[in-house]
């Protein structure tokens, strides 16, 4: 008896190692992905907290305090 493998284990075989390097190239683009959203999301909490201390700036210097305001007259 022979120890070669027959024709449909090396047709398996390859199929599996295509299917093999389709999700590694799968696996790298999500890795990618995840990294460029992750950057993403960086920068717009940067611009939120810009945003936010702006905000209070403005509010500041305008003496506009929204907790010491007295409330409308309706309550």
């Amino acid at each position: 008896m022979s120890d070669l493998p027959t024709p449909d284990v090396n047709r398996r075989l390859e199929d599996l190692e295509v299917r093999l390097t389709f999700l590694d190239d799968t696996v790298n683009a999500l890795a990618a992905a995840d990294a460029e959203q992750a950057m993403r999301l960086v920068a717009l909490e940067r611009v939120l907290h810009d945003l936010r201390a702006e905000l209070a700036s403005l509010r500041t210097s305008q003496g506009s305090d929204p907790h010491s305001e007295p409330p409308p007259p309706h309550y």
